[in-house]
């Protein structure tokens, strides 16, 4: 079956004059293209507002102004943000002769954050985040309590209703933006409090002292974070459920040339690095030179004192940027007056000058530390040593692999059915359970665009398993050779073969299971993949409903509710429940599964690394309690458990 289903092309307008050049206002701008400030305008999307906003009240504390953020979701599921800075000012700003509030909430790149004399150090550089938030929200109003005064704005889709207004008296100062998402840009506005109440929990790890309080009144809920060790404690956060390799995390903090430089590592009985980078208080999930200087001075500083104390001979190689941070957890966050970010949604920092300052400041601070514990020294470089045997043993299955996908299609792994498309952007590659599947799938695949890989049995748990083991598993070196990317280190985005990597298993216990060795695999060591929006979970149904002259495809039970009783009156009612994809015909499968116009695909994303590395290693690691306590506290949601 070779069905196309790309969308007919319409002849363009040959004639290209100055009538055609749109010219959008920035409020329209945001509007029409919200995905180039916000990312996306899914859930993902949906809290980045909330994160704008709050950014600009952590800034304040930065600035040392700032004692208390308090961050509520209403019943309207509207969004409040107070802090008890020094309040946005109000009178009339010399350039726009508008009131700086409304300058602010109303124009891109506004903001006190670009001399360097209100804000030493900022997450919101580029003076769009309230602004944007403003435009997409179908209302805002700006409380402001400055100079004895209380102070009053409104917005309507960025647009103001009013000038801003003094509405009464004030004995304190601070910023109140209490903001609707709209709908027409978000659907429906839904926000996850579990997922802001991680990110809030990072804000206040990377901010001591500061006190900042989520509350959520659909449901009576309010969780209040504060922490004098600051990322100290964010390490024993991420490391409660590992076995750690020494009892304290190294704590490393230095003022150097107007920049503040600060870490904390600790190494566990792990097998995968779990780093976190962030710039002015920014989560750089992309890392940059912050984490390029940290990764270097780390390296250095180890295999220095593995030679000068007789752990390494001098004619023994040097250990690897791979060894010496297998099972290492560590925090680094820099503060500093100018970041050069890469995008609005600020995943990567890109100062050059950043990399030398935190690798000086983290080398001395390392070293120092080394001296000092002699102890835990010996246990780091004890686990980096037995990393670097096991990257050894597994040098000439790495060399084989990635020389495999170097190479042309002929090489290719023999079970993969490629397609015909060459262009990446227009291919999608299927990770198929079971051979019996992968049959269906290429019979029923448009083979222009979809390509079919079959995967035989249950693959390796990554998490439990060295990089020797890993690619010694034939399942694994199949995927990293058909996508092309090579993994950690080695990954090279632009070499991907399949702009949609899909996860297709059974819609049972054994294919939940599967999908999950298989989302492990790619956190863990194709993180890229997923934070570039290409990893894909297809959604095959679980139930057909068939009467004499229908067919109903089901993919909830509460549909399957549905559906049924509205078929209450039909004299034949046939219910089929689906366990496996190899239960399905080909034509089946291409119509439920995989057809472009009628499939449902749900794209993986990670609102939260931190959390999503503790849930990997809970749910697929050694330490059993852990596990146990996760799913007794998540038994409750589970939803179509297949027993």
């Amino acid at each position: 079956m070779t069905q196309d289903t790309s969308p007919p092309t319409e002849p363009l307008n040959n004639e290209y004059t100055a009538e055609d050049i749109q010219v959008l206002g920035g409020r329209e701008a945001i509007r029409r293209r919200p995905g180039m400030y916000i990312g996306s305008t899914d859930q993902r999307g949906l809290h980045h507002l909330v994160y704008e906003i709050t950014y600009n009240s952590i800034d304040e504390a930065m600035a040392g102004c700032c004692t208390k953020i308090v961050v509520t979701i209403r019943q309207d599921n509207a969004i409040r943000v107070e802090d008890d800075g020094r309040g946005i000012p109000v009178e009339i700003h010399p350039t726009t002769n508008m009131s700086a509030l409304e300058t602010v909430m109303t124009t891109l790149h506004a903001g006190a954050k670009f001399g360097g004399h209100t804000y030493l150090v900022s997450g919101g550089l580029h003076g769009v985040g309230a602004s944007v938030v403003n435009a997409l929200s179908s209302w805002l109003k700006v409380n402001i309590k400055r100079d004895g005064k209380l102070y009053e704005q409104e917005y309507r889709q960025g647009i103001p209703q009013s000038e801003v207004a003094e509405v009464g008296q004030a004995s304190d100062t601070g910023t109140t933006i209490t903001f609707l998402a709209d709908e027409e840009i978000f659907g429906r506005v839904n926000y996850d409090f579990n997922t802001l109440s991680e990110r809030l929990r990072e804000m206040a790890y990377l901010n001591k002292e500061l006190e900042i309080c989520l509350k959520d009144e659909r449901k009576d809920s309010e969780k209040t974070f504060y922490f004098e060790g600051g990322i100290t404690g964010f390490i024993r956060h991420l490391n409660r459920n590992r076995a750690v390799r020494h009892r304290h995390p190294i704590y490393i903090a230095k003022p150097i040339n107007g920049v503040i430089v600060e870490t904390a590592l600790q190494y566990n009985d792990g097998f995968a690095e779990s780093t976190f980078s962030f710039a002015n208080c920014v989560n750089t999930i992309d890392g940059g030179t912050h984490l390029t200087g940290f990764r270097s001075a780390l390296t250095r500083v180890l295999n220095d004192y593995a030679h000068k104390n007789k752990f390494l001979k001098e004619d023994e190689p040097n250990l690897g940027g791979d060894d010496v941070r297998e099972g290492l957890t560590a925090v680094i966050s820099v503060k500093l007056p100018e970041p050069q970010f890469e995008g609005q949604t600020k995943a990567k920092l890109g100062n050059p000058e950043i990399k030398s300052l935190v690798e000086s400041a983290v080398g001395e601070g390392l070293s120092l530390y080394l001296e000092e514990h002699p102890d835990e020294a010996k246990r780091i470089i004890e686990k980096c040593l037995t990393a670097a045997k096991a990257r050894e043993a597994a040098r000439k299955a790495r060399d084989l692999v990635v020389r495999k996908s170097s190479l042309d299609t002929a090489t290719l792994p023999g079970k993969l059915a490629d397609c015909s498309e060459k262009e990446p952007s227009h291919c999608e590659l299927y990770l198929v359970e079971g051979d019996s599947a992968g049959g269906s799938a290429k019979q029923g695949r448009n083979r222009r665009f979809q390509a079919i890989l079959p995967l035989r049995g249950k693959i390796l748990n990554v998490e439990k398993a060295p990089s020797d083991k890993m690619l010694a598993h034939e399942e694994i070196r199949a995927i990293i050779t058909a996508l092309g990317t090579g993994i950690d280190d080695e990954f090279n985005w632009s070499k991907l073969r399949y702009h949609q990597v899909i996860l297709m298993t059974d819609a049972d216990v054994d294919g939940s299971h599967i999908r999950t060795l298989l989302l492990t695999f790619f956190f863990r060591h194709m993180v890229e993949l997923i934070n570039h929006g290409h990893l894909f979970i297809a959604q095959p149904p679980l139930y057909r409903i068939k009467t004499t002259k229908l067919q109903h495809w089901i993919y909830s039970e509460q549909e399957r509710e549905e559906v049924l009783g509205k078929l209450k009156e039909a004299k034949k009612v046939e219910v089929q429940r689906y366990k496996g994809l190899g239960e399905m015909s080909a034509e089946q499968l291409w119509e439920t599964t995989m057809n472009p116009a009628t499939r449902t695909l749900v794209a993986v994303g990670i609102d939260d690394a931190a959390k999503a590395d503790l849930i990997f290693h809970t749910l697929m690691g050694d330490e059993v309690p852990p596990r146990k306590a996760f799913i007794q506290a998540h038994a409750k949601s589970v939803k179509n458990l297949d027993i």
